[in-house]
């Protein structure tokens, strides 16, 4: 099994299950998604796209898991923030409300391919700008969806409740993959 990312957090996950894998890191992966798709078929889209960077070059009996996971309020798609000025939008304009984070996961084998997504719905306290300030400075979440990463402070002091998958909101559905592992065709965990 190959687990093809560059997130650390989506290692600690996989590891978390008790799955034997290696990690494959993605560089210069396009991001980039046809402006008619919305919420989750977006994370599948480019779980999708990144699964085929890899299909082409893997062995007959490996399997590729990929995951793209995306902010999404109110039709808008929070991806990483480009810099501090973009997190800093992207927290205030989560403040004070809920959004959904979705996770799409891709399943590819080089005769099989399965794609799932998961959403759960995250409801924000407000924020002050000190707080987000201060998050940014010592969390740098410049490589998480929607500048901002739940198991760190800002996850502790901002997440009010959550309606759905915790780790998918850290950017891995995982009881979702093992379920979905557990049926994929020719493997099995």
């Amino acid at each position: 099994m190959i687990l093809a990312s560059n997130s650390l957090r989506r290692k600690e996950l996989m590891s978390n299950l008790g799955l034997t894998f290696i990690v494959k890191t993605l560089n210069d992966i396009d991001e980039s998604y046809p402006d008619n798709l919305k919420g989750s078929d977006v994370a599948l889209y480019i779980a999708s796209k990144k699964a085929e960077t890899l299909r082409r070059i893997i062995k007959k009996n490996d399997l590729v898991v990929t995951a793209d996971t995306i902010v999404c309020r109110s039709g808008q798609i929070f991806g990483k923030p480009k810099d501090q000025t973009d997190a800093v939008r992207m927290l205030n304009d989560l403040s004070g409300k809920s959004h959904w984070v979705y996770t799409g996961v891709c399943l590819a084998s080089r005769d099989y391919k399965h794609s799932f997504a998961v959403g759960t719905e995250v409801f924000f306290a407000t924020l002050t700008d000190e707080e987000i300030f201060w998050y940014i400075e010592h969390y740098q979440p410049f490589d998480k969806a929607g500048a901002y990463g739940i198991q760190e402070w800002i996850g502790f002091i901002g997440v009010e409740r959550i309606s759905g998958s915790y780790s998918n909101v850290m950017g891995l559905p995982v009881q979702q993959l093992y379920t979905e592992l557990k049926n994929f065709t020719p493997f099995c965990v």
